[in-house]
């Protein structure tokens, strides 16, 4: 894979105008907060906020990005060298997806007993994740930011409370879309469980939901998570980022009420909220 002069402008740490970037690696930078954005007139350009992390956030996303682990002015023979092979090789050295639980959840793995009980301080990866299967009444959690997926004894009680006040089983499975990649997704869509996304309430966090999950797995099959303190919690949100996101994303609608309800409270507070915040949830908290 031939990477991008602009890509290569970005990890040098030089500015790169908008329309030099592709729109949808773009909205996936913005969306994951990878850019600073500088306005000129009607025209806007970018610059990484830390090029080390964008690399990363590259290479996680597509291992063809590997090439980027060799300095881009090395030569063929020095590459040869490095790897040994002259043509990087591009297959997937680590496939899957992480899963955690607070609890013991029975799955099977090639059709063996496969138990889902992390001790606290860690969390599983299940690399052959097309042998994964789970029981029908699992409702699989996907936690979009890594503190929340690595923390969520301390968040049992919001996740309890809200599940039980939407009639849904309390048994679940938590899995990340980290990294990049659309492992998860294609698991999601080969499995009949019910999958509830729990990101940032901004106007990113719910793009990523609508593109990345919902549009694949259908209305029926996925919903957002919205608490029901969420007004009270946007009031002490930010600003900075609605305004930042609000030119990419101040279109996104959906025909699915509750959510459409958050999109329309988001644009009138013109604030967002960090997921974060529900990681110290008190036991007396509800969200119905």
């Amino acid at each position: 894979m031939a990477i991008s002069t602009s890509i290569q402008a970005l990890l040098a740490g030089e500015q790169v105008a908008g329309s030099k970037l592709s729109r949808k690696l773009l909205d996936e930078l913005l969306a994951e907060g990878m850019l600073w954005v500088s306005s000129h007139g009607s025209r806007k350009s970018y610059r990484a906020r830390d090029t080390e992390a964008l690399k990363r956030f590259l290479m996680d996303k597509d291992e063809s990005y590997r090439i980027l682990e060799v300095n881009l002015t090395d030569s063929r023979a020095s590459m040869a060298m490095g790897t040994g092979n002259s043509k990087l090789v591009t297959i997937r050295s680590c496939p899957g997806f992480p899963v955690n639980s607070y609890e013991p959840i029975e799955c099977f793995l090639d059709e063996k007993p496969f138990m889902v009980n992390p001790q606290e301080g860690s969390f599983l990866f299940v690399s052959d994740w097309e042998k994964l299967t789970i029981p029908e009444n699992v409702v699989v959690i996907g936690v979009e930011n890594m503190e929340n997926f690595r923390m969520i004894r301390k968040q049992r009680a919001f996740f309890e409370a809200y599940l039980t006040a939407h009639d849904f089983s309390n048994r679940i499975l938590f899995v990340s879309r980290y990294p990049q990649s659309t492992d998860l997704r294609r698991w999601l869509c080969s499995i009949p469980n019910h999958y509830l996304h729990f990101g940032d309430f901004d106007l990113a966090g719910i793009n990523i939901f609508l593109v990345e999950f919902q549009q694949y797995l259908g209305k029926e099959r996925s919903s957002y998570l919205i608490p029901g303190d969420i007004e009270s919690r946007l009031k002490a949100g930010s600003n900075k980022r609605y305004d930042e996101q609000y030119s990419y994303f101040k279109d996104i609608k959906s025909d699915v009420f509750e959510l459409q309800q958050l999109i329309a409270l988001i644009h009138r507070e013109r604030k967002a909220y960090d997921q974060e915040g529900y990681i110290c949830c008190h036991s007396n908290q509800t969200s119905d």
